[in-house]
C-alpha cells in the first residue's frame, strides 16, 4: 500500500511504509531525503519501495513513471510531450490530452479541476490523500481526484 498526497499544484508526494518521494514537476526535482540531495532531470532509480524512471522530454522537461507495487502512477503536470514512453494506471495531469492518449483508471487532477472534468465528462471527488492498495483497488471506470 502507498498513499499519493499534493500540497501545492506543482508538487505530488507518493508515501511508502519507508519514504516519502516528493516530485516538483514544474523544476523537474524528486526530493526524498537522501544523503546525496535532490534528484534532478532523467534516469533510473530506486528509492524504497518505488522504481522510478524519469523521462526527458523534447523541450527538455522530465516526467515521471513511478512504479510501485505494479502500479504505475504517471506524473506529468501539464507536460504534454514524449506520451508514448510512459504507461501509467494512475496519471497525475492538468492535462485532458494527455488522458486521452494515456487512459489511466486514475486522473489526479493538477491545475483546472472544473475545466479538465467538464472537457472528460467526469465527475469529480475531493480528498486528503489517495490510498493505493495494489492494481485490483483501482477503479473501474475512469475517476478524477482532487487533493487538497
Amino acid at each position: 500500500m502507498f498513499e499519493i498526497e499534493s500540497k501545492t499544484p506543482t508538487e505530488i508526494a507518493i508515501i511508502t511504509k519507508t519514504t516519502t518521494i516528493k516530485f516538483d514537476v514544474e523544476d523537474a526535482v524528486i526530493d526524498a531525503g537522501l544523503a546525496v540531495g535532490k534528484i534532478k532531470g532523467p534516469g533510473e532509480f530506486e528509492i524504497g519501495e518505488a522504481t522510478i524512471r524519469g523521462i526527458s522530454t523534447e523541450s527538455g522537461k522530465t516526467i515521471y513513471d513511478v512504479e510501485v507495487n505494479n502500479v504505475h502512477v504517471g506524473i506529468i503536470g501539464s507536460i504534454e510531450e514524449n506520451l508514448d514512453d510512459l504507461v501509467a494506471d494512475i496519471l497525475c495531469t492538468s492535462s485532458v490530452r494527455a488522458i486521452r492518449e494515456i487512459e489511466p483508471k486514475l486522473i489526479v487532477a493538477m491545475g483546472n479541476v472544473d475545466g479538465m472534468v467538464s472537457e472528460l465528462k467526469l465527475t469529480a471527488r475531493t480528498e486528503k490523500k489517495l490510498k493505493v492498495k495494489n492494481l485490483d483497488s483501482l477503479p473501474t471506470t475512469k475517476e478524477v481526484v482532487v487533493l487538497t
